[in-house]
């Protein structure tokens, strides 16, 4: 299992929004940076486990924890005119973009940036690094550990991580 964080403008996609959601589940769609693309693509499995992190807003930070529930596949909105993700230079054929499946595990207290940059444990974290302006970056084991149990009081599978 791997830990990530994710990111999402509350405007675009709350995690008030993911509750909604049927099923609790939604494809994290709109992701227009590579290396993030590459994470899901490439890395992210069924059943690793992410933070759901409001970003742009008045107070940043961690707000929930998702499971990846369905394996990467093209992202739809790349191929939709109407769409701001829309790419012209991908086609069903030769896809540019890739999604996830997030199911939604649990909405949490919010766990803000400036409290994450309270703690030297968290201090090698990504979304901690000055210019850091990826939407999907992995967590260490270590750091999820310390969030979850630490910060967020949580026990048992969703603060423990795997071996």
């Amino acid at each position: 299992m791997r830990y990530w964080l994710m990111k999402s403008e509350p405007g675009e996609f709350s995690i008030d929004d993911l509750e909604a959601a049927p099923r609790r589940t939604t494809p994290w769609t709109g992701v227009r940076n590579y290396q993030a693309r590459n994470f899901m693509r490439d890395l992210m499995q069924v059943g690793d486990r992410a933070f759901f992190y409001h970003s742009s807003c008045p107070e940043p930070g961690i707000v929930g924890i998702v499971e990846v529930a369905a394996p990467a596949y093209p992202d739809p909105t790349q191929f939709d005119a109407g769409s701001p993700y829309y790419d012209p230079k991908a086609t069903p054929e030769n896809p540019r973009w890739f999604n996830v499946e997030v199911k939604l595990v649990r909405k949490t207290r919010l766990v803000a940036l400036k409290e994450l940059k309270q703690h030297p444990e968290l201090a090698s974290m990504q979304v901690l690094r000055p210019g850091n302006r990826l939407s999907i970056t992995p967590v260490d084991p270590r750091e999820w550990k310390f969030i979850t149990q630490r910060l967020l009081g949580l026990s048992g599978e969703v603060a423990s991580p795997c071996p």
